[in-house]
């Protein structure tokens, strides 16, 4: 499109316009209280079905009373970024209780998982090196690797067998350093990256290993330690990334690892230099999440039992639910508008459940993605099957 020079901000409307034609647009929906299993959006009583709150939770006791806790002895706010004068003592008891949960030597908090990413991945790797991405990655990793003066390279989503072919290419160039990025559980699929077989061929290379587990902190490994310790691989990965904006029920992103690891990004990444630190409420609340996850596994078993309730019955109903191993179901629907219409149509009869479509993924592969949560009941899972199969078969989405 050639620039309006008499009006410069004319492409606005006229890319959202051209978004809205073809079904690709967002449209925001407003939550009129806490983020609970049965909430009100946009005024309805509805069933939560797309909330990243896994375990329950962003509306637990516990991280509530500990969020004002915190602003009785802090304040609302740091007044600083990190560097300066943001750190807080509590800023450290937080990180000190990330390495305990995940079994490290070392962690830092970040802002949020994106501003983790985007701030480290440049840091790491830079002219003359290599880096080495799954195909579906999560686009704050592509982001981070944006930023970087690095040579790229890819291979195919989750085979080993076609990463052990990039480097072994890669060993004839003699990069200075080589940097494998891989998500942990990929956040629009629900499928698990082969962690072991990564490990072993970085360490076979000489790679470094950098693992996004957003959607894996709080499923994955004993009590949700997440997907190095649901492999037993505590120590062997370079960066183990992860966010308390999902399962945690808070915000706010992490890295676990070495301690050389963690003061070479607090020294390096301008992300956590240059951004205000967490308010203290964040920071308080996210140390009780741990502790939660600690002290009360049954949320952690309660959500794996709905995820395999769930997925066995959308199955019996004759769903497409994709290759998903963890509480991220993807119930496909092909083309973008008919994902929409199943959403709409779900929301009208008491279901809140997203579609997810292009370009967050494929053209032709439009889908409803189905967050199971611990907090919902037997019957609040029946309740949704039914509305799913009835709106399934009106849309030929089944038979």
């Amino acid at each position: 499109m050639v620039a309006d020079k008499a009006n410069p901000t004319a492409f606005l409307k006229a890319e959202v316009d051209d978004l809205k034609a073809k079904h690709l647009n967002w449209e925001l929906h407003s939550l009129d209280g806490a983020s609970t299993p049965h909430c009100v959006v946009d005024g309805k009583n509805v069933l939560m079905l797309c909330s990243n709150n896994y375990l329950n939770l962003s509306n637990h006791p516990r991280l509530k009373r500990a969020a004002i806790a915190a602003v009785r002895q802090y304040g609302a706010g740091s007044g600083s970024v990190r560097a300066i004068a943001g750190s807080m003592k509590i800023h450290f008891e937080l990180e000190k209780r990330i390495a305990q949960f995940k079994e490290a030597e070392a962690a830092l908090s970040y802002q949020t998982g994106f501003a983790a990413n985007a701030g480290l991945i440049p840091q790491l790797v830079g002219e003359g090196d290599l880096i080495i991405s799954d195909q579906l990655n999560h686009g704050s990793i592509i982001d981070g690797v944006r930023l970087t003066k690095a040579e790229r390279a890819v291979y195919k989503h989750c085979d080993a067998v076609d990463l052990k072919r990039v480097l072994e290419e890669a060993d004839a160039k003699n990069y200075r350093r080589i940097l494998i990025l891989t998500d942990g559980v990929f956040s629009m699929d629900g499928d698990i990256a082969p962690l072991p077989e990564i490990v072993k061929l970085a360490q076979e290379h000489g790679a470094m290993t950098y693992v996004d587990d957003a959607h894996g902190d709080g499923v994955l490994g004993d009590k949700g330690k997440g997907i190095v310790h649901h492999f037993s691989l505590q120590g062997k990965v370079t960066v183990e990334m992860g966010t308390f904006s999902k399962a945690f029920g808070v915000v706010g992103g992490m890295i676990a690892g070495s301690a050389p690891l963690c003061e070479f990004a607090f020294n390096k990444s301008r992300t956590w230099l240059l951004s205000g630190s967490h308010p203290p409420a964040v920071a308080g609340a996210c140390i009780e999440a741990l502790n939660v996850c600690d002290d009360e596994p049954r949320h952690w078993k309660k959500l794996w039992s709905n995820t395999k309730y769930f997925k066995r019955r959308m199955r019996k109903l004759g769903f497409d639910i994709g290759k998903s191993e963890t509480p991220i179901t993807p119930v496909m629907c092909g083309e973008s508008e008919k994902a929409v219409q199943l959403s709409h149509k779900l929301f009208e009869q008491g279901v809140f459940a997203l579609p997810i479509v292009f370009p967050m993924v494929a053209r032709d592969a439009a889908r409803i993605r189905v967050m199971m949560n611990a907090g919902l009941k037997r019957e609040d899972l029946d309740f949704a099957l039914g509305k799913f199969e009835s709106i399934g078969k009106e849309l030929k989405i089944i038979a």
